[in-house]
């Protein structure tokens, strides 16, 4: 497996989570251990699992983990969806946001068909 740090999608989910951190920062207090944690713990598993999914022994370890960051991305979709609706983040905050998330899920998706297809 190849080193998580030359990753790109693992570079573009770290950049990610540094943006979530920073929008979750203005929710109420009263969301620290609700949805601001749930955000925010859900796109630290993305950067997370691709990188111990690298340090794996078998492609299909690597794989396992990196269905398991695309479950995380969707997750955090969601939240994001949440938060808009109540109006934690604003229309263009969250667009921002999604549009991130979207690109590392495609970006997921087809690293995992081309893992998939060389085996």
């Amino acid at each position: 497996m190849s080193h998580f740090r030359k990753i790109l999608v693992w570079q573009k989910s770290i950049s990610l989570v540094t943006k979530i951190y920073k929008a979750t920062s203005t929710f109420p207090k009263e969301e620290m251990f609700g949805l601001t944690s749930q955000i925010r713990r859900s796109s630290v598993s993305v950067p997370s699992n691709i990188a111990e999914g690298s340090g794996r022994e078998s492609t299909k370890d690597f794989l396992r983990f990196l269905y398991i960051s695309l479950g995380s991305i969707f997750e955090m979709q969601t939240q994001l969806e949440i938060a808009k609706n109540i109006i934690y983040i604003n229309e263009e905050e969250f667009n921002l946001l999604y549009e991130d998330s979207r690109e590392i899920e495609r970006m997921l998706a087809s690293l995992i068909r081309k893992i998939k297809d060389s085996n």
